[in-house]
This record gives structure tokens, sequence and C-alpha cells, in this order.
């Protein structure tokens, strides 16, 4: 049914843009110079059928992919260095902090200058768009990790690294992905934006050539196929996400639950036993308690004696004979 609905939704927007293209409707904004749906989907085709659309496809894909896995790698690390450690927030904060709202795109003559080829410094762009959203999020999220969680795990003997590889990262996962989710959206923008400045291929490259040559229908191709891909890899970071989150209750698979799910939720899990109800937790291996002496019986009550007093037995009189 969910399915149905988003199909249904993206029909009526498709029928709608054609209707206001078809009809050249003016209101205040101009559709009459605008291409027909029926237009884009005839040039779409066209293009798919060759290889250049192709292999521009393939070049942003491995920009974005190289760039994001980087920007991912190193915003998860620096992101819980910053937020465990005083020492590293101290020297790192400040300088990321700065750059920080310093826009992506904004980047491009850095790029140029320091890099020696326009590939690389887009994946650089690339990078930069999805580095920040990445290291955000996973600052916050270890940072609200309840302390209790990792004095549980510390009590018992594990060590610092075992207490980030079992508690803090497990535990932020759900910031972490969020922040790729953004991260992901970003890159997109970003790279297209440096493809059309300095690149020499791509799917930005091709939509700003067909642009400059006034072919309005291959804009919107090229917009559609950012669109789809950008789609395509949100969605493929949300399922990585949910596979790596299993743990967390899902409010979609709650409303879908059948009557007996919820039920069954209570029962215990195989291999544990439930604790009786009044007794303490113990930890393993620990000593049991020593048990409380049991309280004095209460003396039994006196029977009491019976006043009643028997009734006299009945006497038979007979006649003389």
């Amino acid at each position: 049914m969910t399915y149905a609905r988003r199909a249904v939704s993206l029909l009526t927007a498709l029928v709608l843009w054609q209707f206001l293209t078809a009809y050249d409707i003016d209101l205040w904004l101009r559709f009459g110079q605008f291409p027909t749906v029926t237009d884009v989907a005839s040039t779409f085709t066209d293009r798919v059928a060759t290889a250049p659309y192709w292999q521009d496809v393939g070049d942003s894909l491995t920009r974005i992919l190289i760039g994001f896995v980087l920007a991912a790698a190193a915003g998860v690390t620096l992101g819980t260095a910053i937020a465990r450690s005083r020492l590293v927030a101290d020297l790192l904060g400040p300088v990321l902090e700065v750059l920080r709202p310093i826009p992506a795109i904004a980047l491009v003559p850095i790029a140029i200058l320091l890099f020696p080829s326009n590939e690389q410094g887009i994946v650089f762009i690339t990078f930069t768009a999805a580095f920040f959203p990445v290291l955000v999020s996973t600052r916050h999220a270890v940072r609200a990790l309840s302390p209790l969680w990792e004095e549980a795990v510390l009590t018992m003997g594990a060590s610092r690294a075992r207490v980030l590889r079992s508690v803090v990262l497990p535990g932020a996962l759900p910031g972490i992905f969020g922040g790729l989710s953004v991260g992901i959206g970003v890159s997109w923008i970003c790279v297209i934006s440096a493809e059309m400045i300095s690149g020499e291929y791509g799917v930005g490259y091709r939509t700003w050539q067909d642009y400059t040559v006034v072919d309005y229908p291959g804009v919107l191709v090229g917009m559609a196929t950012i669109g789809i891909l950008g789609w395509l890899t949100s969605t493929g970071v949300e399922l990585v996400g949910r596979r790596a989150t299993g743990w967390l209750p899902r409010g979609d698979a709650r409303l879908a639950s059948p009557p007996g799910r919820a039920a069954r939720a209570g029962r215990t899990a195989p291999g544990l036993r439930r604790r009786p109800p009044g007794t303490a937790h113990r930890a393993p291996g620990a000593p049991p308690a020593p048990e409380s002496p049991a309280a004095p019986a209460a003396p039994a009550a006196p029977e009491e004696r019976s006043t009643v007093t028997p009734a006299p037995a009945p006497t038979t009189t007979g006649s003389a004979s």
C-alpha cells in the first residue's frame, strides 16, 4: 500500500507537469517555454542508448563513492575522538568549526590550486561536502550516550578499546547514519556544481553543456539523472543503516505487528532464566549473597476447650407388669 501511494504521488506530479507545459499555462510562473514530459522522455530514451551517457554516470558515481567513503571514515574517526578526548577537541575543534561554515563549492579555487588534476579537486570537493555532516552527527551521537553504559562495562573488566568497540560505536550508530544520509545528499549537490565549474565529463558537466546550447530537454534529462542517482545512493545508505541497527525498534513494525507479538515480546530470550521477583541481580563470578535468617514462627494459638455440656441420656420407663 505504501509503494502504491508513492507511485500515485509521482504520477500525479508528472501529469500536472504535462498539463501545465502542454497548454502553455502562464500564471505567475511561465510554463510556455518549459519542455513537456513527453519531450524529456523522448530525449531521455535517446540518451540512455548512447555510451557517453553511461560514461558520465560512471564518472559521477566514482567521484561520489570515493569522496563519500573517505568522508565517512574521517568524519566518524574525528567525531568520536573529539567527543571523547578533551585534548583532541581543544586542538582540532576550533579549526574545524572555522572551516565548517564555508560552502564546499567555494573551495573550488582552492582545489584547483592545491591538486594537480581536476579529478582530484572534484573528489576533494565531494569529500568536504560529506565530511562535516558526518563529523557533527558523530560528535553529538557519542556525547549523548549515557555514561552508565560505559561504567557498567568497565566494572566488568573491559578495556577502553573494548568499550569503544562494544558500547560507544554501536550506541552512536543511529546518529552516525543520520549524518551519512545527509552527507550523501550534500555530496551530490557539490559534485554536480564542481563538474559544471571545472569538470571535463560527468553528469554535471553534460547538463551544463546542454544549457549552453539551449537544449532544455537535455538539461532536464541531466536533472532527472541526478535525482535518480541521489535517490538510489541515499536509499542504499538507509538500508545499510537499518541492517546495522537492527536492534532498534521500528515504528512501522510496531504498528504492523500481529496482536500476539506484544505478548511474545515480554518472554525471556532462549538460554536465559527469568529472575524470581524480589531477588537482586548478581554479576557473573560474584559470591552468592548470604541468606537472611528465617524469622521465628509465631506460636500456635491454644486450642479452645469446649464449654458445651453434653445432654443427659434419655431414660426409658416401662409399665409394671
